[in-house]
Formats: structure tokens, sequence, C-alpha cells
């Protein structure tokens, strides 16, 4: 990172030190995607449920700020009354006045669909792909809607002759001034737009991503988190005014966006950066907003601070060269004719309104204007008028350290929507029929569509995970349960198997096998799904140890004795088997057996453990050396499992590809002291907006005496544990929270 030595003003060595800069350059990636039958784009092919419903939400936006209401209700009494206009469609009707919240669950939708897509080819740029299309999407239906909605309102005009003279009126001064303000609708449409894919984004999307493919690519991300993104250049005086600050329009003006970015990039040049600060580098800076406040704090610096001293300095040359390019004035205007906008505009222009602050000549033709108005006063004017000219000293300082903050974020959103628009340029939005079905045969369509309209084929089964629930010391809990004359399959059934059935639709899991005392279920990875059985099976071992621990608390009040479960995951890659035993179908599986050994727990270790106090509830410990044990290393493991959730070493691995697992430090008691255990914490994606935490320990298996049951070494054999003790979630949202 290149150091930037201050312009030598007089100050002392200890103000001039340099400070460190950061460069950005946005970039969007679709590495690894096929071009399509043009052999220049991608082609994509958006659901069709998702366009239709989408046009119909970005009609209503248009029709909702363009204040058509009215209008559309008009038109649909004519078609009552049997008056039709040509061209027009008698079933149809007006859309009704909606809003942004009708469109966020299906773009919601749309988008989840997306990442799970990407999941299942284990490839971001597939979702990268999705949000382009999607965002492309938008923008055509923005300018087609508007089009589609200024014909309909010229049609109604033709179909007024005959009609009131006051009515056709009223009906040509509505389509006149819709037309007129089309900018203006489509900066507020696209706004609501961008407000709601950003809630979409905050709420699902980026939790989902980064519980699937970590963190890596958020800096791409944020490119669709840019407020520009549905303005046709960037250029837009009121958005700029809103996000940002309101530069010039024109040639003329002085305070036109390249003008001002050459007198920031004056500014880092008289900071004597170096031989190797370029265009392309004095770019990249400017493209940092948090370098505004590294190079000039916030214009109120701290003197009694070295680096405040130093801020001050530089801030005194930024002000110096704003002055010195007469655009010092407009900065300040800029700032102050905010407040004015609502009440004057757009009936008097937004330029003209700032530059009547500082120049006499265009506040006399506005002073005309709001006496031509008639219903406008000029108080909040000339009270603007009297800040901009109070503006001095101090105050001068801050706005100018804001304006330079303010010009790096709009110069950062600029390059990312170039950056955007360029990635656009690749995508070729498939719209018919035909070209669908031509790219599809030679492999080259990418498909995003709504789950009830994907193919209901049986998939491939590629894996298989199993879970098993067994219930500890089921035969005492039995004979306990027939001492008090209670029934004990009701018991098992309203306590346990009951609640467990409830939640298989919810995670996709199917019944196996169901025991007297223990529930075998199976979750199933088909092709092109996403790929989630392990993680949404840890889910609900968690969830079915919640759920009895919630039951215990009503039987232990009741003075009933309670349920003790144990839990084994095993995942197998590769389909499971099956054999047909009449009309039913019994399931071969290796990972049955597996899920057995992980949910047991031996009555000797268990007597051993209860004296122990530990927040953890899966042990693992091996009674011979590893040479006797190599052979059938399963005879000699004691197992340790109440309450607890243990899964195999291949589902921990193929954990670690199904979501992004982050290590984790607790001080936390460990086994001789020295146990060495390690924390991973993932999120699991279960359903659209739902998102459920599991903690990993994952430790070595110790060698023991089985005798006296000290320590002999520790093993190089793992095993691991999906933490289901509530209090290991509390500490680690704890020490986050602290850490913030």
């Amino acid at each position: 990172m290149p150091r930037i030595p201050i312009l030598k003003l007089g100050r002392s060595a200890e103000e001039m030190e340099p400070s460190r800069l950061n460069r950005y350059t946005p970039a969007l990636s679709l590495e690894g995607l096929q071009l399509g039958v043009d052999n220049l784009r991608h082609d994509v092919y958006l659901s069709t449920r998702f366009a239709e419903q989408a046009r119909l939400q970005v009609a209503r936006l248009i029709i909702g700020h363009g204040d058509m209401q009215g209008l559309l209700a008009a038109e649909a009494t004519e078609r009552a009354l049997g008056n039709r206009f040509p061209g027009s469609n008698p079933a149809s009707k007006a859309p009704p006045k909606a809003g942004a919240s009708e469109l966020k669950p299906l773009l919601t939708e749309v988008h989840v669909a997306a990442l799970n897509r990407a999941k299942a080819a284990e490839n971001l740029s597939v979702d990268m792909l999705a949000r382009l299309a999607i965002v492309k999407f938008l923008r055509i239906e923005l300018t087609s809607q508007f089009a589609q909605m200024l014909e309909r309102g010229r049609m109604m005009l033709r179909s007024c002759e005959g009609v009131r003279q006051e009515k056709a009126m009223e009906y040509r001064e509505r389509v006149a001034g819709f037309q007129v303000a089309k900018k203006i609708i489509l900066r507020k449409a696209g706004q609501d737009l961008f407000r709601t894919l950003r809630e979409i984004e905050k709420e699902t999307l980026a939790r989902m991503r980064r519980s699937l493919f970590g963190n890596g690519s958020e800096a791409a991300y944020k490119l669709f988190l840019n407020p520009l993104i549905f303005t046709k250049d960037g250029h837009d005086t009121f958005l700029n005014a809103e996000q940002y600050v309101m530069l010039g329009n024109y040639e003329r003006d002085l305070d036109r966006f390249s003008n001002a970015r050459r007198i920031a990039c004056d500014f880092l040049q008289s900071l004597n950066p170096g031989p190797e600060a370029d265009e392309s580098v004095l770019d990249g800076w400017l493209s940092v907003p948090e370098n505004a406040h590294e190079l000039v704090g916030a214009g109120n610096c701290d003197n009694s601070a070295r680096e405040g001293r130093a801020q001050k300095a530089r801030l005194a040359v930024w002000v110096e060269l704003l002055e010195r390019e007469k655009i010092m004035d407009r900065v300040v205007a800029s700032y102050q004719v905010v407040p004015l906008l609502a009440e004057y505009s757009p009936r008097i222009n937004a330029q003209q309104l700032k530059n009547s602050l500082i120049s006499r000549e265009e506040r006399e033709r506005v002073e005309k204007l709001i006496e031509e108005h008639g219903k406008l006063s000029s108080d909040s004017l000339y009270a603007a008028m009297a800040r901009v000219a109070d503006c001095g000293g101090a105050e001068r300082a801050k706005l100018a350290a804001r304006f330079l903050r303010d010009l790096m974020r709009y110069h950062r959103d600029l390059r990312r929507l170039e950056a955007l628009n360029g990635a656009l340029d690749s995508v070729n939005l498939v719209g018919n029929e035909k070209m669908r079905e031509l790219s599809a045969m030679n492999g080259t369509l990418y498909e995003f569509l709504m789950p009830e309209e994907q193919t209901p084929t049986e998939e491939k089964i590629l894996r298989h995970v199993v879970l098993k629930a067994d219930v500890r010391d089921s035969s005492r809990l039995t004979r306990s349960l027939l001492e008090r004359g209670m029934n004990p399959a009701s018991y098992f059934g309203l306590n346990f198997y009951d609640p467990v059935n409830k939640l298989l639709a919810k995670y996709g899991a199917s019944k196996v096998f169901l025991e007297g005392d223990a529930i075998i279920l199976a979750l199933l990875e088909r092709e092109g799904e996403a790929g989630l059985a392990v993680g949404r099976a840890c889910v609900l071992g968690r969830e079915i140890i919640e759920i009895v621990r919630g039951y215990n608390q009503l039987l232990e009040r009741s003075g009933l004795p309670t349920l003790e479960l144990g839990v084994g995951i095993s995942f197998q890659d590769s389909a499971p088997m099956y054999l047909m035993d009449g009309g039913q179908r019994m399931m071969i599986s290796d990972a049955l057996n597996e899920s057995d050994r992980l949910s047991s727990c031996g009555k000797r270790v268990r007597k051993s453990m209860e004296r122990l106090q530990s927040p953890f509830n899966v042990y693992s410990f091996q009674t011979a050396g590893d040479v006797e044990a190599e052979e059938s290393p399963d005879d000699f493991i004691m197992n340790y499992n109440l309450n607890g959730i243990r899964i195999s070493e291949p589902a921990f691995r193929k954990l670690e590809q199904e979501i992004s697992l982050e290590p984790r430090r607790l001080d936390l008691p460990q086994l001789w002291g020295s146990e060495g255990f390690r924390l991973y914490v993932g999120t699991v994606p279960v359903d659209n907006d739902i998102f459920r935490k599991v903690v990993v320990r994952a430790s070595r298996i110790p060698q023991i005496d089985p005798h006296s049951s000290s320590l002999q070494q520790w093993t190089e054999r793992w095993y691991y544990e999906v933490c289901s003790n509530p209090a290991v979630y509390a500490m680690l949202e704890g020490k986050a929270a602290a850490g913030k």
C-alpha cells in the first residue's frame, strides 16, 4: 500500500507523517460459466411466473408515482360503458395501486432459488449471473412499463373525443404531466426497487450466501447495493442531493463531476504521493470514502493529537484549493439547497434553485418564478440564502471535509455502476421459446425457475444422511411407567415420536425405521439440489434435543420420569440401496450401522462421566493402544452420548463443503486439562428466511487405562459433536457481542 507524504506547508515533521490510503477498483467476474449460442453472452431464462408478476408490480410502481390512478379509473369506466378505444383489451383491468411490499416476496423467492442452484453447481458465479439478469430485466421493465402506460394515456385521450371539454382538458393535462415527469417517475420507481433489493440482501440473501459459500465474494455483491443501479448513467440531480452531494450538470458548471474529480486528484497530487501515483492509483484512492476521513477527518480536527494536527493541515490545503477553484460557495449551496427541493421542485429547476443561493442574477429569476406561481413563499429561500452567507470559518471547513467524503462515495458508486453495466452487457435475456430450446439443446442455457416451475421428475439420488435418535435406558423407563400404572406406548408417542414426526417435512427428512425406543431418519441428496443434507440433519438433531428438553420440563413438574436421548448422524457419499419386504421398501446402508454406534452411550463410561461438570454431551475413549486396536478399532472404543449429537468424520467433512465453518475459541473445561478441542461455528439455511446456527466441537480420542480410567496418551483419531447445550451458544453470542 503506497505511503503518501504530506505537502510541505511549513508544519513540523511530526504533523507531516504520511497517511495510508486504501485503493479499490470494483470488479465482477462470471468465471466458469458457459457462453451462450452467440459465443459472446451468457444465455439466461428467468421464471415465467416471476417475469409476469414482476411486470405487474413494476407497472403498479409507475402508476403510483405517476399519479395515474384517476386516469385509469376513468378508462375502466369508459370500458364498462362500452366506449372502448381501439386496441384496448376489454377483459383487462387497471392494476391497483401497490407498493414494493408485494414485490419483495417474489424477488426473495427467485433470488433464493438462484442461490440454491449456485450451491448445487458449486459455483457462486451462477448466482451472480442470476443477480445480473434480474437487474437487467427490471431495468428494461421500468422503461417498458412507462412507455406502455403513456401509450394507454394517449389512447384514452383519443377515446375522449366528444366528452365534456373540462374533463378532456383534465385528461390531457394528466397525460402531459405524466410524460414531462418521466425522469422523476422512473427515479422514484427505481429507488423503490433498489430499497427492496437491499432489504432482501440484508434480511435473507447475505446470511444464506455466507452460510453456503463463506465471505470470499462479498466485495462483488456490493455492486448490487448501489443507489445508482437503476439510473441511466449515474447522473441524477435529486438522487445526488439525497444520497451524495448535488453537483452541476452542465459544462459551464464549475462544480460538475468531472471538474470536482480533477480538483480532488490535484489535491492528492499536491500531497506528493510519489511516482507510483498514476491515474489508476488516484482513481483507486478516490473510490474509498474512508480515505477522506484519513486525510481531513470530519472537519473538526483534534489539535492535541499528532494525526489531528496533520488532518487539519491537509484540510486547510483542501479548503484553499476549493476556494481557488471558485467552487467552495457552490459546495455550501449544494448542502443548503437540499431542504428546499421538497417545497420548490420540480416547479423550479433544482440546479437553478441551488445557484440562486449564491448568484444575484439567478436569485432574481427564481423570485420571479415564485411570484408567478402564486402559491409558493420565498421565506425558505431567503432563510437558506442567509445560512449560505453566514457560513464561514469552521463551518466551511466541516462542509469541505463532508464534500470530499461524499464526492468519494459518489466516485466509488459511479465506478461500481460502470463495472455492473459492463457485466450486464454479457447477459442475454432469452425471451422466446425457440431461442430457449436452442440454447438448452446446446447446454448453454441458465434457467432460474420458481420451485413449482421445475420439472417434477424424480431426480437421481447422489448421497444420503442417516440420523438416529435413541432413547437412553428405555427398559428402566418402561418399568417405571408400568409401576405407576401408565402406558409406555402413549408416553413415548406424545413426548417423543409425535413431536419428531412434525419436524420431518420442514427438513425434508423421511422415516426409515421406528423401534420401541429409537427413531431412524434419512435425508436424501438428489441431483441438482443445493446439497445441505448434513447441515439440515445437524439442525434437526438440535431441534429434537430442544423439543425433548422442553417436554422434560413439563414432565418434571408433573412428577413423571424424563427422557434422555443420544443422536447419531452418519453420511454416505452414495445412494442407499433398498429391498422390498412385501409392499414395503427397506433401506440398506452402512450409514444405518454407523449412526447406531454414534448414538450409543456405554453404561460404564456414563457412570464415570456423571461426576464431570462439562458443557459438552459427547465423548469417546479408546481402551487399547493404536497397534492393538488397528484391526478392529471400534471394539476398543467406549462412547458417551447423553442428550448430545455426534456426527461421523465423513459427515463433518461434508458439512465443511455445505456451509462456511469458522473456528472459534472459548475458555471451557478440558479433559485432563490438555484435550485441546476445536470449535467451529456455521449457519445452516433451513428455509428462505430461516437460519440456524450450529457449533461443532472436534476433539481427539484419548487412550485411557481401562481399569483406572487414567490418561495414557492422545491418539490421532478424532470425533465430532454438534453442541446441543444452549450455554455454549450463549457464550459465543456474548463473546461476539463483546467484540463489536
